[in-house]
């Protein structure tokens, strides 16, 4: 972004300010782009979840739902085998408010634009954060990074991807990624 930002300062002289407003344009466009769909995710929307079956914990303020668990909240999906859904009880114990998300067995998260998969996954709805360990894959487009551990910033739109540390029978992972580069057309040459 800033490289495509300098040569519209170079070329500015050159070409006149037509040229800098023609690349600062195509900066913000590839700025805009970078940027995860779920940047400003409202945590507070109405969580939806539906399940197979759901085993109520009040004691423990959580309830645990098994069987292909389907869970939106606005534009975010998660699927997942068994989800555990930490809650407090509001006055009169009518108004429960979700503050955490655990999700295990194998975890999908879907974004208008990007999917993430993972082994297990925290949403924690107060922090406005999505951690994904163990396998985790990010897709976005053709492009593709997989690494141990990923962490989405719903605040900023963030996400990090970790390779994973030393541990048994292993020296440490790396991150890994597949990227599509966009294709230009050579100018034909005149004969």
């Amino acid at each position: 972004m800033m490289h495509m930002r300098a040569i519209g300062i170079i070329l500015a002289p050159v070409l006149g300010l037509a040229a800098l407003t023609a690349s600062a344009s195509v900066a913000q466009v590839a700025q805009d782009q970078s940027v995860s769909a779920l940047k400003g995710h409202d945590s507070n929307a109405p969580v939806d979840v539906s399940a197979q079956r759901i085993e109520v914990q009040d004691r423990a303020d959580r309830a645990v739902f098994t069987g292909n668990v389907h869970v939106t909240q606005a534009e975010l999906t998660l699927d997942t085998p068994r989800l555990t859904v930490a809650y407090s009880s509001g006055q009169g114990n009518n108004n429960v408010q979700i503050s955490r998300l655990d999700a295990a067995g194998g975890v999908v998260v879907r974004s208008p634009s990007e999917t993430a998969k993972g082994d297990f996954g925290v949403y924690d709805l107060d922090r406005k954060l999505i951690t994904l360990i163990g396998n985790v894959q990010l897709n976005r487009d053709n492009n593709q990074v997989n690494g141990s551990r990923l962490v989405i910033d719903l605040t900023s739109g963030r996400a990090v991807i970790d390779g994973g540390p030393p541990g048994v029978n292993s020296s440490g992972g790396r991150v890994t990624g597949h990227f599509t580069v966009p294709q230009h057309q050579q100018p034909t040459q005149k004969q």
